[in-house]
């Protein structure tokens, strides 16, 4: 696979800045809604915003279950802060209604960081990206408070996992399309480009 064509669950959240952060890491990036436009995508990415709306509104548009049986499947999918509460198995205190897709053997807490006035910037050494440290923005974000055995730790801050992958599934506490740089989105796109190449064999 030359370009995959990778998608953004485009519901509600920082779509524009994903879609951009994808096309400069040589992907062909389109927005998903409907379960026909996830059918034509390789792989997801669930962007940051708020999960319970997300979840309702993914519910409300059938795309819901057609993805978590594409993530089952092994299909790619990326998760930025909302997006990693998203992909968790489990969630600690989840409002009522609240869903997951799953994916990732991980609990999350949500708003862990604190409030939209507690943001904050830090430099996140993210194993798998090379050279200096990814620039994390952290927006009323979660953190990891556990994983399971097949879950790999990629990033802490203060003491806390900030991103982790388990198969063909990334999660990370920040957002890395707020900076200009892209370096976890091509990481990201190199994990469709690999499982693509696994499934041609």
């Amino acid at each position: 696979m030359n370009t995959p064509v990778i998608g953004v669950l485009a519901l509600q959240g920082d779509v524009r800045e994903h879609l951009i952060a994808l096309a400069a890491a040589d992907a062909v990036a389109r927005p998903v809604r409907r379960p026909e436009e996830l059918a034509e995508v390789d792989a997801l990415v669930l962007p940051g915003g708020e999960s319970t709306t997300i979840s309702k509104l993914a519910v409300l548009f059938g795309v819901m279950e057609p993805l978590r049986a594409r993530v089952r499947r092994g299909m790619p999918v990326y998760g930025t802060c909302a997006g990693m509460i998203m992909l968790a198995d489990k969630i600690l205190d989840p409002r009522s209604g609240q869903e997951t897709i799953g994916g990732i053997d991980m609990i999350v807490r949500r708003n862990a960081f604190g409030r939209q006035n507690e943001s904050f910037e830090a430099a996140i050494d993210v194993r798998g990206v090379a050279g200096d440290p990814v620039e994390g923005v952290f927006i009323r974000a979660p953190w990891v408070e556990s994983v399971g055995a097949d879950t790999e730790v990629l990033a802490e801050h203060g003491g806390h996992i900030v991103a982790v992958r388990q198969g063909n599934a990334l999660a990370t506490s920040f957002h890395p399309e707020l900076t200009g740089d892209h370096r976890v989105h091509a990481l990201f796109v190199d994990m469709v480009r690999a499982n693509a190449d696994a499934e041609s064999l």
